[in-house]
């Protein structure tokens, strides 16, 4: 998966409606009956007034945006009895609105749907009322009452089945808010809303934003977030909040702290989340302890293996010292390290370089200073933007080991075009290559990085080591999707992927049956999807993360879940020890201040 904070970036441009500067007039009320807001907002998820012009919409302003898609909310006053007509929408201003919360306004315009991140991006529309000619009929008026948004008003199914006449999409079909949550929310977009005592389970990041859950019973774990353990529990309970005040009054929270309190403003949709309450009320933080987790230490005669992606590392970065500091002192510096998104020399510039020896030195240093083995490595350069991620980075996988506990074989000849094998000496398999990587030519890997293949040695017994990335999610339609289920487009790569990895551990243990096998890194995909169950494919191998209890299996929190993404897989030898322990080190996915967006896994094991 793209790191979130890249991918944000990356989409931050607003797509425009229009640019026509509203006109905004003070007069009398308007003695006719007009159109009301619930008349616009219909009973299904689009306007049966879409492309049409509208006049003297009433509505009170709850709520005003000066930053991105510019405008306000209002709300009328007199709710109709329908529970599925939300009585509330958007006015979009595109230039800095000069309304104020409280004006009882009039508003002229002509309704659209708006479909934040695009229409190919699948995801629901928001009906809004652009090129609007403005009048404000008083000031200082109270607003509407907030609708509470609670445990008991959610429903505990997400969305209904879409349409297959219209391809899946769920916006044709009437709502039914006592049903379906994403229903619910959905008669609601446009109001003023409010929570109050809410858990944190998505902790503040760079774009101030966090996510609460309605529903604390609904899949908890004991550090306080939601665990998504299958594609049927999305977790209704989920709202994201934003802010329509000042950045630096919005608390800086972790995963398990509470919005204490009534938290309360327009409920809008976005691309990066779904609906969202946009807050120009919040509750008081109230903090929750959540300390980073600590693994124990490996015994004498174990051998720990970790999985740590690093979002991106180059020199330039400021993260070095931290990282060093998590893999010597939280994760106990394994024996065997595979990081993920390690860079080259000059990080994005895109100018050809492909070495990433600054890169992985300036970690291994760090490394040292902080107390830990002076590690040696192993990696294998890419060839010039062909392995995706940030332009011009060339993200690559690499190998730290401690060569005081454990020893790497080499075998000269691996490069980014050759292809390990494996062959047979004395009864044991071994690889033609190490490091190496697996069929690079297959199409699989376009764009995406090639998996590196290492043979190791610990206490005179081989461990052999594949260390991956595979293909990210971006491209699939989010949960939140106007088509239900949503389409998982990304999926399809990564099964090609998975396929080649199983293809090539049956090689190896065609070779040797009892073969030590670990197949490891960020898989981007589920510990229950296809992905992982291709990867398993005939026994060959096992999601360690399914020897820990449902509520603890998450590397990865994403819009208020906590999933799985990184993943360490073992051969039958290992698992059938029945000596290995699996720790998923819990150091940054639940906090504000992270690292980066993945948590290291740590397996331990006597092979």
């Amino acid at each position: 998966m793209p790191s979130k904070r890249t991918a944000r970036i990356g989409a931050l441009t607003v797509a425009t409606i229009c640019s026509t500067v509203s006109a905004v007039v003070l007069t009398s009320p308007a003695e006719a009956e007009s159109i009301r807001i619930h008349d616009i907002q219909g009973t299904t998820r689009t306007s049966p007034l879409a492309g049409q012009q509208v006049t003297g919409v009433e509505g009170v302003v709850t709520g005003v945006r000066t930053y991105g898609s510019r405008g306000f909310w209002i709300q009328d006053t007199r709710a109709d009895a329908d529970p599925a007509t939300s009585e509330g929408v958007f006015v979009f201003t595109s230039s800095r609105p000069t309304v104020s919360v409280g004006d009882a306004v009039t508003v002229s315009g002509s309704v659209s749907e708006f479909v934040p991140g695009g229409t190919s991006s699948g995801n629901q529309s928001v009906t809004q009322i652009t090129r609007p000619t403005i009048t404000v009929v008083s000031t200082g008026n109270a607003v509407p009452a907030a609708t509470v948004i609670d445990a008991k008003s959610v429903p505990g199914r997400y969305a209904p089945a879409g349409d297959t006449a219209a391809g899946g999409s769920v916006n044709g079909l009437p709502l039914a808010p006592a049903t379906y949550a994403l229903d619910l929310y959905e008669s609601l977009e446009g109001m003023n809303v409010q929570v109050a005592d809410v858990r944190v389970v998505g902790a503040t990041d760079p774009f101030t934003e966090l996510w609460v859950t309605v529903k604390p019973r609904e899949n908890a774990n004991r550090r306080g977030g939601t665990v998504y353990g299958s594609y049927t529990s999305q977790n209704t309970g989920r709202l994201q909040i934003q802010s329509l005040g000042a950045v630096a009054d919005f608390p800086k929270a972790n995963v398990g702290d509470g919005l204490k309190g009534t938290t309360a403003g327009p409920l809008d949709y976005n691309q990066f989340g779904g609906y969202t309450l946009v807050a120009n009320r919040i509750g008081t933080l109230e903090q929750g302890g959540l300390e980073r987790e600590t693994t124990r230490e490996q015994a004498r005669g174990e051998l720990a293996v970790a999985t740590y992606n690093v979002e991106n590392l180059d020199p330039s970065d400021a993260t070095f010292a931290d990282h060093a500091a998590a893999i010597v002192h939280h994760l106990q510096s394994p024996d065997i390290v595979t990081l993920e998104e390690i860079q080259d020399n000059n990080g994005a510039t895109n100018d050809g370089t492909v070495a990433a020896d600054q890169t992985v030195r300036k970690l291994v240093d760090a490394i040292a200073a902080a107390g830990g083995p002076a590690y040696d490595w192993r990696s294998i350069d890419p060839v010039n933007l062909a392995d995706g991620g940030e332009p011009g980075g060339n993200i690559r996988q690499v190998f730290l080991f401690n060569p005081e506990r454990v020893s790497f074989t080499d075998r000269a000849g691996g490069d980014a075009a050759t292809a390990v094998g494996v062959t047979k000496s004395y009864g044991k398999a071994r690889l033609t290559v190490s490091p190496g990587r697996i069929d690079p030519a297959n199409a699989a890997w376009t764009n995406s990085r090639k998996p590196l293949v290492g043979e190791f040695s610990f206490r005179g017994k081989p461990v052999f080591l594949i260390a991956n990335h595979f293909a990210s999610k971006g491209g699939d339609q989010s949960l939140h999707s106007e088509f239900q289920p949503p389409k998982r487009s990304s999926e399809t790569q990564r099964h090609l992927q998975a396929a080649a990895v199983n293809t090539f551990v049956k090689e190896i243990l065609a070779k040797e049956k009892s073969a030590d096998v670990i197949v490891l890194g960020d898989i981007n995909d589920f510990e229950f999807s296809d992905t992982a169950e291709l990867l398993e494919d005939d026994g060959a191998l096992w999601s360690a993360f399914k020897s820990l209890p449902k509520s603890e299996r998450y590397s990865y929190v994403f819009q208020g879940n906590a999933q799985v993404l990184d993943q360490i897989l073992i051969s039958p030898s290992i698992r059938r020890s029945c000596e290995f322990t699996y720790d998923s080190v819990h150091i940054n996915s639940e906090f504000n201040d992270q690292i980066s967006d993945h948590d290291p896994q740590v397996l331990r094991f006597k092979p």
